[in-house]
């Protein structure tokens, strides 16, 4: 199981008030959220081996080069991510608990999520779930990879494979990219073919596959296309060449050979032990101990 460990501590952080505080006042919905659900995730899903995949580059350069409205919403008035203070002061806590529970994270530095998620699952041999609310996510779908999506959240999270991708959006997952460039995506400022939706766009893809090869029938003339489509494909040449690189995952993040297997004993119980009574999770802390206990147990050897 990877893990988008930005998203579930976002929608943890959003999901739970902030009034949840440990003894000492300070917030920690984020932190007793994100512990819950990896708990729920486990119980339901039971995986033997689980990462949490790192943003050390929300907005990489590479992205912004190419499609420079990439993130740019997000972007706060010092240049970072805009953040709510309230949920950054818990990230560093969060990660020391995983730590002592010995769960895995992985991250790069230049990469996102994304690319970390897409490279670990790639260069894998055994059954994978990526568990994220990004639908470009979707594009690493088939018979071995699986995207839980959390657009509704946990408890009704979607597993999506392939043939649920083609079933909701008309495309095959190695083209959810094409697709998503031609429509458009404004959660991360990508722009799309104005005057494409969605119905356009999975038509397109389903004739002529990548987007670079509906760009090359578009010059040609070739026959196909809905009406008006062809001259607003050639209209935004130059986005649609360029925009692919900054949506597709990338598959070569220098990462080093993760230990991920889930365990039942922490790698370090006293810190554990302290860290849950500092931040009042203890009750988390407890419950994510015995969804993995209950994993490990139930994992074929």
């Amino acid at each position: 199981m990877l893990v988008d460990a930005a998203n579930l501590y976002f929608r943890a952080f959003y999901a739970i008030p902030e009034s949840i505080t440990a003894p000492d006042g300070r917030p920690v919905n984020a932190i007793r959220g994100f512990l819950d659900m990896s708990a729920a995730l486990i119980e339901r899903r039971r995986p033997r081996r689980w990462v949490a995949c790192l943003d050390l580059d929300w907005r990489p350069a590479f992205r912004v080069a190419l499609v420079p409205s990439y993130k740019a919403h997000r972007v706060a008035k010092d240049g970072g991510e805009e953040i709510p203070p309230t949920l950054a002061e818990q990230i560093p806590p969060l990660l020391e608990i995983l730590t002592a529970f010995g769960l895995a994270t992985a991250g790069a530095e230049g990469f996102e999520a994304d690319d970390v998620m897409a490279t670990l699952a790639t260069r894998d041999a055994d059954p994978v779930e990526i568990v994220t609310g990004d639908r470009d996510m979707l594009a690493l779908a088939t018979d071995r990879v699986t995207v839980l999506y959390t657009g509704k959240g946990i408890a009704k999270m979607e597993a999506m494979g392939p043939a649920e991708v083609r079933a909701k959006y008309g495309v095959p997952p190695e083209n959810y990219a094409d697709f998503a460039v031609l429509r458009g995506d404004p959660s991360d400022g990508l722009l799309g073919v104005p005057g494409v939706g969605e119905k356009t766009a999975a038509a397109l893809v389903s004739r002529f596959g990548t987007v670079e090869d509906i760009v090359a029938a578009a010059e040609k003339g070739d026959d196909g296309f809905p009406a008006g489509a062809a001259n607003k494909v050639r209209a935004a040449r130059e986005y649609l060449l360029k925009a692919p690189g900054a949506v597709r995952g990338r598959l070569d993040v220098p990462l080093d050979e993760i230990d991920d297997d889930l365990r039942v004993t922490p790698r370090d119980p006293a810190r554990l032990d302290e860290l849950g009574d500092q931040r009042g999770v203890r009750s988390s802390v407890e419950r994510l101990q015995k969804a993995i206990g209950a994993a490990v147990g139930s994992a074929p050897r």
